[in-house]
């Protein structure tokens, strides 16, 4: 059990007493001392090499030269299944008696004191290590390894994805070191790197194997948002999600499901960058290959909106089969919409074929088509001078666009808004949305549009007007706008005028202002332009102007009998040179 190699005899040991069993007289202290130094010098806190002597479910018991065996917790050897007896260890001596007087020792804490230069040598020797999975962490396992706990990535456990990481737990398996973090003392371990390398020669031989069009069985593996991995015995496929079948497919779980058994026929293969390209879809007809052959631009066919998007929606006849509805035969409208406001995805619509291409696998429909133009017969639905009620589209500077029904658009001109009222921009008329009663004045059938008037539906005031705002007539009025070039005063009888800076001085001088109330005289009235020149101004010079006139003529009236008056006191002679005098007089000499 011992080593005895180094052991010296005992100076002065007498052999003969010995055999003859007289040395009893040799001290007890003397035969220990004897015994002590026939055994290993074990020194605490030091790390020292035993031999396993025994193993169980609890325990592993190991010899270190010393008086007393090691006992060992046997969970510190997990990560060693394969630990037998006469096993060489290394232990670390924590005591050489405990109360019980039995050695202490750990296996975990020799190997810990080792394993830094373990992990790093088997990093830079590209070794293969044993580790013990201790338990699951996030985005992997933790790995028992040399005594330090080092991460195994989920992605690093297998070449295939790993769906159930639980089941790995509790194993002892081989790894390499592929990353060690000195500062932070982290350890990245791989299960993936042992059997990549195999891998790679077999998917070298399969990948020159390969020809395109061959079909293969292969095992689902994997399902992404853009495809599905198969794995076709050691070499992976993709097969994208436009391949999977002849309809659209929004999710590949709709065609496929994990593990699940398929065959496949190869598109296309890279064998420098070992990608392989799958096709599911090519194993079954084309879909329009089978497409009724009697079907004609001009049928009813019905299918359900599979895309969408502002100019237009496909929609599948059958699977893999699809037409487009453009936005603009979606209504007879001419306003600009977009076909999410007409049909989402999922409906089931009724449309007719307004193209159809098999050549190129190409399919125009259309939905206004199942309801009449309305332009067909316009003049009957809308004959010049009907009334209508119209909804505002939008406006312009010179007008309004109204729709008087889906298709059916028409413009009223800023002239035709109001008789009276002069519109600056069609928003101060009326709004975006509202309701405007309508006459029709005009039919452009080949633009398809109408020209409305909305005054019409008013008697021309103008007429009346004409016999009111005469020239010379006084009106009172208010200025309810002020411009540089004069003043737009609105008159008491509902009509406006203008009057320019000039006429809109006041009696004493100064200028009339914004929203006085005056009174102002008809300077000019044109019906055809509907205007209305106005004076205020006018008003008080005018009159000064007959007052003035009014005078001289009572002026002249007054000298007729003072002439008379002179006559009377006059002799004939005199009555010559009068009349004379009043001859010139009037003759204006």
């Amino acid at each position: 059990m011992s080593d005895l190699k180094n052991v010296e005899p005992l100076q002065e040991f007498d052999w003969n007493e010995f055999e003859n069993g007289t040395s009893a007289n040799t001290s007890k202290e003397d035969l220990e001392k004897a015994y002590d130094e026939t055994l290993n010098k074990v020194t605490e806190h030091q790390t020292v090499e035993g031999t396993v002597i025994s193993i169980d479910k609890k325990e592993v018991i190991v010899n270190i030269g010393y008086k007393s065996d090691g006992i060992i917790p046997a969970s510190e050897f997990r990560y060693n299944p394969d630990l037998k007896v006469g096993d060489k260890v290394e232990v670390y001596v924590e005591n050489q008696e405990d109360k019980k007087g039995q050695l202490v020792l750990s296996h975990k804490k020799a190997r810990l004191e080792k394993s830094w230069d373990r992990v790093n040598a088997a990093l830079e020797a590209d070794e293969v290590t044993q580790g013990y999975i201790k338990c699951r962490t996030k985005g992997g396992m933790i790995v028992d390894v040399f005594g330090i706990e080092a991460f195994l990535p989920g992605s690093q456990i297998d070449v295939h994805p790993i769906r159930d990481y639980d089941v790995f737990v509790g194993k002892t398996m081989e790894f390499k070191v592929v990353k060690i973090n000195q500062e932070f003392r982290n350890v990245v371990v791989s299960h993936k790197a042992l059997i990549e390398a195999e891998l790679e020669a077999q998917k070298k031989v399969i990948i020159s194997k390969l020809e395109k069009g061959q079909v293969l069985e292969g095992t689902v593996k994997n399902i992404t948002s853009y495809g599905v991995f198969v794995d076709l015995g050691g070499v992976d496929g993709l097969i994208h999600i436009t391949d999977l079948s002849w309809g659209r497919v929004s999710d590949p779980h709709e065609v496929v499901e994990l593990d699940q058994k398929i065959n496949v026929v190869i598109l296309d293969f890279d064998e420098e960058k070992k990608r392989i390209a799958l096709g599911l879809k090519q194993l079954t007809p084309h879909p329009w290959d089978a497409l009724d052959p009697d079907l004609k631009v001009g049928d009813h066919v019905k299918g359900k909106v599979v895309v969408i998007a502002d100019y237009g929606a496909f929609v599948e006849i059958q699977p893999g089969v699809e037409g487009l509805i453009h936005v603009s035969e979606m209504s007879w409208s001419q306003h600009l919409h977009s076909a999410q406001d007409f049909m989402h995805v999922g409906d089931e619509v009724e449309a007719v074929i307004l193209t159809l291409d098999r050549e190129e696998r190409k399919m125009s429909l259309g939905i206004k088509q199942l309801k009449e133009d309305p332009w067909e017969k316009i003049e009957e639905k809308y004959p010049v001078g009907s009334k209508h009620t119209a909804k505002v589209r939008n406006f312009t500077n010179f007008g309004i666009f109204v729709e008087l029904e889906e298709g059916v658009d028409g413009l009223i001109h800023i002239s035709d808004l109001s008789w009276t009222k002069k519109v600056k921009h069609p928003s101060e008329f009326t709004s975006v949305g509202a309701d405007i009663d309508v006459v029709v004045l005009e039919i452009d059938k080949e633009n398809r549009r109408l020209s409305l008037g909305h005054k019409q539906l008013e008697d021309n005031p103008w007429d009346t007007y004409e016999t009111i705002y005469t020239p010379g007539s006084i009106h009172n009025g208010k200025i309810t706008e002020m411009m540089d070039k004069g003043a737009v005063i609105t008159l008491d009888e509902g009509s406006e005028g203008f009057a320019t800076p000039k006429h809109l001085v006041k009696e004493d001088g100064t200028q009339a202002q914004l929203g006085e109330e005056l009174p102002f005289k008809v300077i000019e009235f044109a019906k055809e332009t509907r205007r209305i020149i106005l004076s205020h101004s006018r008003t008080f010079e005018d009159a000064k102007d007959e007052a003035k006139s009014a005078r001289k003529h009572t002026a002249k009236k007054s000298e007729a009998p003072a002439i008379n008056n002179v006559t009377a006191g006059t002799s004939l002679g005199d009555l010559d040179v009068l009349a004379e005098l009043k001859e010139k007089m009037e003759k204006g000499e």
